[in-house]
């Protein structure tokens, strides 16, 4: 090694109250004394030590060893460049090994996460726990490591799974993988070999004309495999050294785990691969192994036969204690009827004694298990404590992160898990949420009205329930002090919020007696062929929301009323609020018998998890913060999202605008409700207004509401001491905060809301008809007042009872959504044994296309 100046940096957790060092006390190492500062626990501190030559990179080495590091609760982590300058020998002789197992000595891991650690006993009981998992098996399948053609390796799949696997290794996970691929890698390099060899000998005695008559023989399978194996774990080692991570190679049969001392070996060897931080590559060795024992298998925790990588990874699972094993195949994991048929449903969870009912297919086109083999595999280790996941490896839009999603606890493949949940499955609440819609859209107007004025009967009369429910919400917000003062108010209810929403929901009662089954348009095509557009629901709504519990009985009112199944999926911090308020929906359903129709998810499921269920969801209506609802417009892939990510609203003061109504509008669109997504955001004002006394009254206005003032880059230049200078001019900040800027003209302003505006609600403030005219007609935005502050723009104050969301989308809906957005149309022709051919050019009958009157509508 050269004598160059080198940086390292020692990096020591603590992660328990007691160890062995005193603050500020020194330790003596190889002569150097190093100085360990005062820290707070959990929380790392750096000492920079300088490597001039190889006598420090000594000292580093027997630091890992001094009672400090090895102390309960201490660990060592140098960066993997660090590790790579360390010469072998100075690395610990493996009877020197560290007290503690958890303490990772020489990892080559660039920084150490929250240590991960489980009493090995139960497996997890739901996925959302299959993030605290320390010890992972990836198994993959024949079909997963080879290509189609059977002959060699899926090189591309393959680099992405040890990239997965390398980058769970480096959180601090244990990650051993059990691979197949040896034989068809021999089988690709025999295949070469034998079609060299042909060929030379073939073009020595019968000349070129006879290649193409080449016929190559069948290979026996031990052949491939002994072919391949050294191949298959040199490329494992040059992938995994691209993430500076050593593998191992593990090669086992049957027999290895009926001999007790040999089992002992194993287990002790892959322990040590584990405590070194080096992955496990294990596979059955194919070359030599025998055939498997008949009725040996599955008889007990004890007792598994090695017949195939299946077997063997549920039985190094179980044996090696671990928390997880993955299982990838070439599906998405398990079906209730073969894949690929019509009725075929994933399975999401799959428990123990649900086999009966599942229809097996056929095995893969490589591989000498099938799924039967995996789901006994499965269970088996289910049995033995570890949790089993069966997904698919093979798909190229997933594979490249399957193993990680998995890991972080997404609806991905098949979940094995013991613990049935006491409800039923968002799958099934989405499908009972259909059945019922399509009962609720067939009952009269009548009913559905009356069932809402019963809803709001309900809220006033049970509001002391109410109010319970939802102050233990607060306490409960309020002592884990997770939620910012403006979502405390969002979930807040009260008396006159209740009684808001009670004459929110008779109004939505009213307009509900025309809304389902309306004709649009009525046309004569021909002689007794009639066609009618008509009014019908969308199907099924998921409706996200966070600190919003009285969004629920506004939104069920408004599904209720369009005849829509409904799915809705409340913030934890507003789990009281929602339970109530959805039993009173419910008991309102009851009296005509749809009481499926408003389902409430309870269940861990993720809200990208739901996202993905694109065949029982119609749309996803977001109601939250703009993060929630970006973060569900990108996960939402087939379903569409209606819903704004962002409420950047702007008033505009135009030089004619009224003294007396300008500071009216700007508080009100400010300060009445800062958390609101119609609050003012961005105030913009003419340049001539600057230094008048209309704009030292709206300042001192701001200044009494306390409100922080951010100026905009041209406001600012005006200004010798300008309050903080802006970072973005697209910025929501939903509390007493706004941005100022100036503009020259009222086309300037619209030009600034166009770049800088979310299309949500903007205002002007002016007596100049002709310039309100110009901003109304110009500005493209889903709400455009002229002297009305921007808080107007909501669906109770529209006069539509209430909403289920601001939609600044170009179609369908637009604005405030209430029961017309709700709803879209199908066709109904009503005909007479008519036919195409009779309108052909030799046809009897013409197309005539008149407009019919429609029916009149319920004056009620």
């Amino acid at each position: 090694m050269e004598r160059r100046h080198k940086e390292m940096v020692l990096r020591l957790y603590r992660t328990k109250m007691s160890w062995s060092g005193g603050v500020g006390e020194e330790r003596n190492i190889d002569g150097k004394s190093l100085m360990f500062n005062q820290f707070s626990p959990f929380l790392p501190f750096n000492l920079q030590i300088s490597l001039i030559c190889r006598r420090h990179l000594r000292m580093l080495c027997q630091a890992a060893l001094s009672p400090v590091v090895r102390s309960p609760g201490w660990c060592f982590v140098l960066s993997p460049r660090a590790v790579a300058a360390i010469p072998r020998s100075y690395l610990p002789h493996r009877n020197q090994r560290l007290r503690n197992e958890s303490i990772r000595c020489w990892s080559n891991i660039p920084f150490l996460t929250v240590p991960l650690s489980r009493a090995h006993g139960k497996p997890f009981a739901h996925r959302s726990e299959l993030k605290h998992a320390k010890r992972i098996v990836v198994k993959l399948g024949s079909a997963v490591v080879t290509r189609g053609d059977e002959c060699g390796l899926a090189l591309g799949r393959l680099a992405s799974i040890v990239e997965q696997v390398s980058m769970l290794q480096n959180q601090g996970r244990e990650m051993m993988i059990v691979t197949s691929g040896a034989v068809a890698f021999g089988k690709q390099r025999l295949r070469h070999e034998i079609l060299l060899s042909q060929s030379v000998r073939q073009a020595l005695h019968s000349g070129q004309s006879q290649l193409k008559d080449m016929a190559i023989p069948v290979l026996e399978a031990r052949a491939c495999a002994a072919a391949g194996q050294s191949g298959l774990m040199a490329l494992y080692e040059a992938m995994f050294t691209q993430y500076s991570i050593c593998a191992a190679q593990i090669l086992v049969t049957n027999l290895d785990f009926h001999d007790e001392q040999k089992r002992r070996n194993l287990n002790g060897t892959l322990h040590e691969l584990l405590r070194m931080n080096i992955v496990p590559i294990i596979n059955t060795n194919d070359a030599v192994v025998p055939p498997p024992e008949p009725n040996s298998d599955l008889q007990g925790v004890n007792v598994i036969s090695v017949k195939d990588n299946d077997s063997l990874a549920a039985r190094l699972a179980v044996e090696m204690k671990t928390d997880l094993l993955i299982v990838l195949s070439d599906v998405e994991g398990l079906f209730n009827s073969p894949p690929g048929s019509d009725d075929a449903k994933l399975i999401d969870i799959f428990y123990p004694g649900d086999q009966q009912s599942v229809t097996f297919g056929t095995k893969s086109r490589v591989g000498m298990g099938g799924m039967e083999a995996k789901v006994k595999a499965a269970l088996w280790a289910l049995q033995g404590g570890t949790s089993v996941v069966i997904a698919n490896g093979t798909h190229p839009k997933i594979s490249g992160h399957v193993i990680t999603d998995i890991v972080e606890g997404k609806k991905v493949g098949t979940f094995f898990s013991e613990v049935k949940p006491a409800g039923p499955t968002v799958e099934q609440q989405a499908e009972m949420a259909r059945a019922g819609g399509r009962t609720l859209a067939a009952l009269q107007p009548e009913q559905r009205a009356e069932i809402i004025y019963r809803l709001a009967d309900l809220l006033t009369d049970q509001r002391e329930e109410i109010l319970l429910a939802n102050k233990k919400d607060l306490e409960e917000a309020e002592n884990k002090g997770r939620l910012a003062l403006p979502l405390l108010k969002r979930l807040s209810l009260s008396t006159s919020k209740l009684n808001s929403l009670a004459i929110g929901l008779r109004q939505i009662a009213v307009s509900s007696q025309d809304s389902v089954g309306r004709v649009l348009r009525r046309t004569r095509i021909a002689k007794a062929l009639h066609l009618e557009q008509v009014t019908v629901p969308i199907g099924v709504l998921l409706v996200i929301f966070e600190s919003r519990p009285d969004c629920l009985p506004q939104v069920s009112a408004l599904a209720i009323a369009s005849g829509n199944g409904l799915l809705l999926k409340g913030g934890k911090e507003a789990a009281h609020s929602n339970q109530i308020l959805h039993h009173l929906t419910q008991e309102a359903l009851s009296i005509h018998g749809v009481k499926d129709a408003v389902q409430l998810v309870n269940t861990r499921e993720e809200v990208e998890d739901l996202c993905r269920l694109d065949k029982l969801i119609d749309l996803i209506i977001p109601r939250g913060s703009s993060q929630l609802v970006r973060n569900i417009q990108k996960a939402a892939k087939g379903i569409p999202v209606m819903g704004h990510s962002e409420g950047i609203c702007h008033v505009y003061v135009d030089t004619d605008a009224s003294v007396e109504k300008v500071t009216r509008i700007i508080r009100d669109s400010k300060c009445e409700y800062p958390a609101a997504c119609n609050a003012l955001e961005t105030l913009l004002i003419h340049r001539d207004l600057l230094r008048t006394p209309l704009f030292d009254q709206i300042i001192d206005m701001l200044r009494v509401e306390q409100v922080k003032i951010h100026a905009g880059p041209k406001f600012a230049s005006y200004l010798t001491f300008s309050p903080s200078e802006v970072k973005s001019l697209r910025t929501e900040y939903g509390d007493l905060e706004c941005c100022i800027e100036v503009v020259d003209s009222v086309h300037e302003a619209v030009e600034h809301i166009h770049k800088y505006g979310s299309s949500h609600t903007d205002v002007i403030i002016t007596e100049n008809e002709e310039t309100a005219e110009f901003f109304l007609q110009h500005v493209d935005s889903a709400c455009v007042f002229w002297n009305a502050s921007t808080r107007f723009s909501d669906g109770y104050r529209f006069g539509l009872g209430a909403e289920v969301g601001i939609s600044t989308s170009r179609i369908h809906a637009r604005g405030p959504v209430g029961i017309e957005g709700l709803l879209t149309t199908k066709w109904l022709l009503r005909g007479d044994n008519h036919v195409v051919s009779d309108f052909s050019e030799h046809g009897t009958m013409k197309y005539l296309h008149e407009s019919l009157p429609l029916p009149q509508r319920n004056a009620n």
